[in-house]
């Protein structure tokens, strides 16, 4: 018991936690705290299951599409929900805009492919166990992210560039860098990151369009227990939510797990507001 506990706990906290990455990703470029990132992590289970299942593509072209699909979403979501916000003086109206999209997302994935959970395609012919591939691939999958993000930040030009808009907008523009594409291209990456966490966890989460608000919230808790914009502190927190709430799960069970999950995190925000691996914010004055 304890083994799938553990096994499954870190399978879902996987996802969780590239969630979290995808809510970093566009925050880092933007300041926007986008509400589609679990969009498109339900998105990434649908189009693995549409490419794959129903018009029978092999699986690599499949995870390739889904990836290239969840990254149109990111830059619709930049271009229809945060640039005009951004050049309005209210600009936390992105709260209502980001949260409207991914809600048109939701609603119209349940009219044009199903309102039941639909199968997952298996991607590799390995059999069950604990050590099934619906349990090590969303690992895998977030240790490969964090790894690409990591070189992507520290050895690349546009990785520099995504770091010094983050740092200071204002700056960054003064000295040339193209503020809006690379806030488009932060998009798209963040998009691609959302689908893959819905692919890597397909079988755990099946291609479902009612995924959309649970990975919304649940993505959430790793940024917020990590820090924002803290990627690895969302890693973090993503296997300890998964290993929480499976743990939780086992002990009370149906809501009250839930409950618990509430509980716990609102102690450590109370606790820590920053987040466990984020550093508290200094002010001058």
């Amino acid at each position: 018991m304890i083994e799938s506990i553990v096994v499954y706990g870190l399978a879902i906290g996987a996802v969780y936690a590239l969630i979290g990455i995808t809510y970093n990703v566009m925050f880092t470029a933007s300041r926007v705290f986008s509400f589609t990132a679990g969009a498109v992590g339900m998105l990434g289970g649908v189009f693995g299951a549409l490419f794959i299942n129903r018009l029978g593509l092999p699986v690599v072209v499949g995870f390739v599409l889904s990836l290239a699909g969840g990254a149109l979403v990111g830059v619709v979501t930049e271009v229809v929900t945060v640039r005009p916000v951004l050049k309005s003086l209210e600009q936390h109206l992105y709260v209502l805009s980001t949260l409207a999209f991914a809600l048109l997302i939701q609603q119209f994935t349940a009219i044009m492919w199903s309102t039941e959970p639909q199968p997952f395609p298996r991607l590799l012919p390995f059999g069950p166990g604990l050590l099934d591939q619906q349990f090590w691939i969303p690992v895998l999958a977030c240790v490969a992210t964090l790894v690409g993000l990591e070189l992507l930040y520290r050895r690349t030009l546009v990785g520099r560039a995504f770091m010094a808009i983050s740092e200071d907008t204002y700056a960054a523009r003064a000295i040339g860098l193209p503020e809006q594409g690379l806030r488009m291209t932060s998009f798209a990456l963040a998009g691609a990151i959302g689908a893959l966490a819905g692919f890597a966890g397909g079988e755990v989460l099946l291609a479902f369009f009612a995924n959309e608000p649970m990975l919304n919230f649940y993505g959430f808790v790793p940024v917020a227990l990590g820090g924002m914009g803290n990627n690895r502190g969302a890693v973090v927190g993503g296997f300890a939510l998964g290993l929480f709430q499976q743990a939780a799960n086992f002990l009370v069970g149906g809501i009250f797990a839930s409950v618990a999950v509430f509980v716990v995190f609102i102690i450590v925000l109370l606790v820590r507001p920053e987040g466990l691996a984020g550093a508290a914010a200094g002010r001058r004055v």
